[in-house]
């Protein structure tokens, strides 16, 4: 082997260590730029760390944990962040778990994050999220964990989070969600757990099995037929009433009428 060949694998064996992946920098930079209005962010997320926020399996920014040069973890929960969540985390490609949990997080759940193929754990509760969940997240086949409680969510639950056959944990518990319960959700088989109705109470529009039947949350249908039909049955019996009264009043009059005209007519 040559000199220049020798030269060449040292170049490729030295770069990874040199460089960081250009989508990793970019996913961090944006992620940093829409929290920006956060004092909390740890301080050294700053701008000239993001080029190489890796060596090998060791971060430098508070919260990251990378595996092989890649983050592969962020875990900024309980910071009070505020901002909110970018569409660029979707750069972070090897990523297998993100919590942004218990912050002041505002703004829609990105859709882009369907780019993370590898995400296991999703974890965003505890914020102020708003708007769809995005049903593109089913595209993330290997979700163990999602999530969502205490936000603003609204809209369906996405019927495609069925599809997500590696799902243990599910939770948009507290949110202001509408519609039935997906069914795939409800009655998980084999040795998957079922979702019991923890993962869903606190969303007044939300329905379905594991929720107790809408008889037990409110009136019921039979409930709100009896008072329609004792309310017609009072009217009745009060109009009914009035009349009797009417007319019992008019009968008086007619023989007190009667009695007067009897008394002044002259005998013949």
């Amino acid at each position: 082997m040559d000199v220049g060949c020798v030269l060449l694998l040292c170049c490729l064996t030295l770069i990874p260590g040199i460089l960081s992946d250009p989508s990793d920098e970019a996913c961090l930079t944006h992620l940093s730029r829409s929290l920006q209005d956060s004092p909390s962010l740890p301080h050294n997320w700053k701008e000239e760390n993001y080029a190489k926020p890796c060596n090998d399996s060791t971060s430098i920014l508070q919260g990251a944990i990378c595996n092989n040069g890649r983050i592969y973890k962020l875990s900024l929960n309980n910071l009070s962040l505020r901002g909110t969540i970018s569409p660029f985390l979707s750069n972070c490609t090897n990523l297998q778990a993100l919590d942004l949990s218990s912050n002041s997080l505002t703004g829609p759940i990105p859709p882009e994050l369907l780019s993370l193929v590898n995400l296991a754990v999703l974890n965003l509760s505890s914020n102020r999220l708003e708007g769809d969940i995005p049903p593109q997240l089913a595209y993330c086949a290997y979700l163990n964990i999602i999530d969502l409680h205490d936000n603003l969510l609204t809209g369906p639950i996405p019927q495609q989070f069925g599809l997500l056959a590696r799902l243990s944990a599910f939770d948009v518990s507290n949110n202001r969600l509408t519609g039935p319960i997906p069914v795939s959700l409800s009655n998980r088989s084999g040795n998957l757990p079922r979702f019991n109705a923890s993962s869903f109470l606190g969303n007044k529009d939300l329905y379905g099995y594991p929720l107790p039947p809408l008889r037990n949350r409110g009136l019921s249908i039979l409930a709100i037929v009896g008072i329609g039909l004792g309310s017609g049955l009072a009217s009745l019996v009060l109009s009914f009433t009035g009349v009797c009264v009417w007319l019992k009043i008019t009968e008086r009059k007619m023989a007190l009428e009667e009695g007067k005209i009897s008394h002044l007519m002259p005998d013949y």
